[in-house]
């Protein structure tokens, strides 16, 4: 049973890469093999998804589509056209954008919101909008891991280290997760620089887009606020981000109604959401549960107790630059999930400071998934805008970026673990 849940996991993978065209396909066709097969129970499947997330991508979806619709995008556009000298800059001040945003809100959510912002630039400076999107997803995701709110792995690290918001700051007198990340995105942006040094087209714009409703604008707002506030309340449900945006989405459909007196606008604002991509998320999840329920994940684990032997910083070594690899090719959160309580395990063995572990795992599971198209739901999320756009982003293509990026950001990151917390 095992071999054949690794052996459809590496086609599954590499049909994704192969085919990306038909990657929802392949996803939804993987999950129910994993089913006929009984590697995963039927009783399951519905556990294994995460519908928090399908919720709140289809509630993003929505808002942002609206939010496009009031011109509000094209106004920041020219907002920021205005602001930078060219091309280059342009992208960089997007990425920095979606990453301040991302360090509060999720990752998926992050790259819905701007990338139309940057989708309206490429289309008034007549410029391929696939290296700034591409840059905003990589920036969101390395900045998910910066404070508890941030990303559902950094939520799972704080709940099982028992870590608060403020501790992701300042930890026992120590500079916290939070300034590891922004010296990892220092570097990654300086990367940036180096990547887009062709981009210097100039900015020649004066226009001024008018915005006459701004009331997608505050929901987009509201949301933001909401699910921050959302991520402190201890002990809510696990689909309350997803209520909040597919509640918000519902006043915004509401209001349409009631304002434009026709159901069309309705139809128009449902058929902008990405049900390609929330298919291909909803296969994936049953891939990995499959994946894990047949102990590959649990064996891995195992592998990095046996290879790390007694040397504390092989063994972190081990933990984040495997976990930078796998994630680039396996969800993130089961995989967090199993090696969380392993990773005690070992600190406790060793009698050291599990926090050094703690965040090493958590800087190389979230970074890593920066390093494929496939390897985090943002990234796949933005793959998905840019082919609604007409763009079918090459493996090669995005990797030019990401790749220089991940390693910039990580080895940052491994580094400043290292000196403060071993």
């Amino acid at each position: 049973m095992k071999i054949a849940a690794i052996a459809i996991f590496i086609a599954t993978y590499g049909l994704l890469l192969l085919l990306p065209r038909y990657r929802a396909q392949v996803a939804l066709s993987s999950a129910l093999l994993f089913v006929i097969l009984k590697i995963l129970p039927v009783g399951k499947i519905l556990a294994s998804v995460d519908w928090n997330v399908l919720m709140m991508i289809a509630g993003t979806m929505g808002i942002v589509s609206l939010f496009i619709e009031s011109g509000m995008p094209s106004r920041l556009a020219d907002l920021i056209i205005r602001r930078t000298p060219d091309v280059k800059w342009s992208i960089i001040a997007l990425s920095l954008f979606a990453g301040v945003i991302s360090a509060f809100v999720d990752n998926v959510a992050t790259v819905l919101m701007v990338a139309p912002v940057a989708l309206t630039i490429a289309k008034k400076l007549k410029v391929s909008p696939v290296p700034s999107i591409i840059a905003i997803a990589v920036a969101s995701n390395l900045q998910g891991a910066a404070t508890l709110v941030g990303d559902t792995t950094a939520i799972m690290l704080g709940g099982h280290a028992h870590l608060d918001f403020l501790d992701f700051f300042v930890l026992d007198g120590k500079p916290g997760m939070f300034w590891v990340v922004q010296a990892g995105a220092i570097a990654a942006t300086l990367v940036l620089l180096r990547v887009f040094r062709s981009h210097a087209q100039p900015i020649n714009s004066t226009s001024k887009t008018q915005v006459d409703d701004y009331f997608p604008s505050f929901l987009l707002g509201g949301m933001v606020l909401l699910l921050i506030l959302a991520s402190l309340i201890p002990g809510k449900p696990s689909i309350t981000n997803g209520l909040i945006c597919l509640g918000l989405l519902a006043i915004g459909l509401l209001r349409k109604l009631i304002k434009e007196k026709s159901s069309r606008g309705i139809y128009r604002v449902i058929a902008e959401i990405d049900f390609f991509t929330i298919a291909l998320l909803a296969g994936l999840f049953v891939v990995i549960a499959g994946v894990a329920e047949a102990g590959v994940i649990a064996d891995i684990a195992r592998f990095f107790v046996k290879v790390g032997n007694n040397n504390i910083f092989v063994i972190y070594s081990l933990i984040l630059w495997a976990s930078v690899l796998l994630s680039a090719f396996i969800d993130n959160i089961p995989y967090v999930a199993t090696m969380l309580p392993v990773v005690a395990g070992i600190a406790g063995l060793q009698g050291i400071d599990p926090r050094l572990l703690y965040f090493g795992l958590l800087a190389g599971a979230t970074l890593g998934g920066n390093l494929t198209p496939i390897g985090a739901s943002a990234n796949i999320a933005a793959l998905g805008i840019l082919r609604r756009d007409g763009h079918n982003v090459s493996i090669a293509e995005f990797m030019k970026i990401s790749v220089p990026f991940t390693l910039a950001a990580v080895t940052t990151g491994y580094i400043l673990i290292w000196l403060i917390w071993a």
